[in-house]
């Protein structure tokens, strides 16, 4: 929704004079903003988490430098969300004239079109209308596959030269989004997609500032933030960006994946917020979170999948907001509230997973994505599990299924089964877990799956599937 300008601003050009209102460049306008917000202890980027230390120290320097930007990471890695997050150190309102003619927003202080400044000198102040501009209209961005030149630059309007305007002359062009978002932010994404001519475009808007469409060089003073969003993989390879297009950009901004597990758990958690709660609410054992995230830990470590693709963020999401269905389901289906996840809900993680990861074709293995993902999670359970087994000592549970235990596990399974076949819950489950597994059945059904299967990709017991049903026996 459109934001709509406080009243008491200035509607005409004589009142924004005595307002005292003074011009300025966008990046100055960031640069003081971001001291000001500095200086006062502000959050700089809320919600950004794993970068106070690596990224966001190198974006705030680009800042006060007033550099345009090049953020290199994989996917998945909020190059787009930081870039986004820049808006917020523009002013609040900027005046601009207000005249359906001008192709740009111009400053009425410093107007940059024929028009504009014909406009400005040659009308009393009293009768030049002016409105305001909010700063989240300021930014727009655009996916580099299949960006033409004249969409982000401009080209000759036909229409105006059967009317008689000159080829060379300003009136004649037809703006792209960077002249028509001057006083703004502007950013690129997959800079590396883009045609050989656009990057020429850019080029010469990053060094001079100026517009040149079909050899006609129209001479603006334009104003904008360019910023610009690559995947290393692309970026580096010779004749994917031209040399001088690298050389004008400022800062180039590496971003990079969680560095730690909990990292990846914080940003989970953020980002599915209320999810957990409605009708049917979710309970998450921690170890949950642990599995989800260190199966996306482990697809990064992996052999059989592309390394130089990475594995995005949005891959945790996914497959945590699947686990989260699952489980929501069985609630209610069983009227069981909160509902648990288990490890058995993973199971549906080909349907979040499969096309996320790339694999490494190189190699010589013969795996399917199915089986390449089973083997991700496997681990990741072995992982997260023997973590436990070092902290609390699951002896005392795994002692409980050496002796014969034999028990069916399966998503869509009511918590009562689980309850039947163990009676007894373990005095050690109380310490290593940070949920009680004698709490309810839907939590015990929870830990119950997560030894097994742990136990399990340990090798200390056995299992078979039959019907979408797993039985664990010694």
């Amino acid at each position: 929704m459109k934001a709509t300008s406080p009243p008491e601003l200035p509607r005409n050009l004589e009142a924004l004079l005595e307002f005292g209102w003074k011009t300025k460049t966008v990046k100055q306008e960031m640069r003081d903003n971001f001291t000001d917000m500095l200086a006062s202890g502000d959050e700089l980027f809320p919600g950004i988490l794993g970068y106070e230390n690596t990224v966001i120290p190198e974006v705030n320097l680009a800042v006060l430098a007033g550099h345009d930007m090049l953020f290199l990471g994989e996917k998945g890695q909020a190059k787009s969300r930081m870039m986004r997050m820049l808006v917020r150190f523009l002013d609040e309102w900027i005046p601009y004239l207000d005249d359906p003619a001008l192709p740009v927003h111009e400053d009425p202080l410093n107007p940059i079109t024929t028009l504009g400044k014909r406009i400005v000198n040659e009308t009393d102040p009293s009768l030049i209308n002016i409105e305001w501009w909010h700063r989240d209209s300021r930014y727009a961005e655009r996916l580099g596959p299949g960006t033409k030149f004249a969409d982000i630059i401009g080209e000759i309007d036909p229409a105006k030269l059967t009317s008689g305007v000159s080829m060379g002359a300003e009136e004649a062009l037809s703006f792209g989004l960077i002249p028509r978002l001057h006083r703004g932010i502007f950013a690129m994404n997959e800079l590396p997609e883009l045609d050989d001519l656009v990057q020429v475009g850019l080029f010469n808007i990053l060094e001079e500032r100026d517009v040149q469409i079909r050899g006609y060089p129209i001479q603006f003073d334009l104003d904008a933030v360019i910023l610009f969003s690559a995947n290393p993989a692309t970026y580096n390879r010779s004749g994917k960006v031209i040399p001088q297009l690298k050389d004008r950009i400022g800062s180039m901004i590496r971003t990079h994946y969680p560095e730690d597990r909990d990292v990846g758990i914080e940003i989970l958690r953020q980002e599915i917020g209320g999810d957990l709660d409605g009708e049917y609410p979710i309970q998450i054992p921690y170890f949950m979170y642990q599995v989800i995230e260190e199966i996306t830990v482990q697809a990064r470590k992996s052999k059989y999948i592309d390394h130089a693709s990475g594995v995005s963020a949005r891959f945790s999401m996914a497959n945590f907001r699947t686990v989260i269905a699952s489980a929501r389901q069985r609630g209610i289906v069983h009227q069981e509230q909160p509902a648990v996840p288990r490890i058995s809900d993973l199971g549906h993680l080909y349907s979040s997973s499969i096309g996320k990861l790339e694999l490494d074709m190189m190699g010589t293995h013969q795996m399917s994505e199915k089986q390449v993902l089973d083997t991700v999670v496997a681990e990741a359970i072995k992982v997260v599990f023997e973590e436990y087994v070092d902290q609390h000592g699951l002896e005392a549970i795994s002692e409980v299924f050496s002796k014969g235990v034999r028990i069916e596990v399966g998503d869509q399974l009511p918590s009562s089964h689980y309850a039947e076949r163990l009676k007894q819950v373990p005095k050690a489950w109380e310490l290593a877990f940070e949920v009680n597994a004698s709490e309810s059945e839907a939590v015990r059904a929870s830990c119950v799956e997560f030894v097994l299967a742990g136990l399990y990709c340990s090798e200390r017991i056995s299992r078979s599937q039959r019907h979408g049903k797993i039985e664990y026996e010694v």
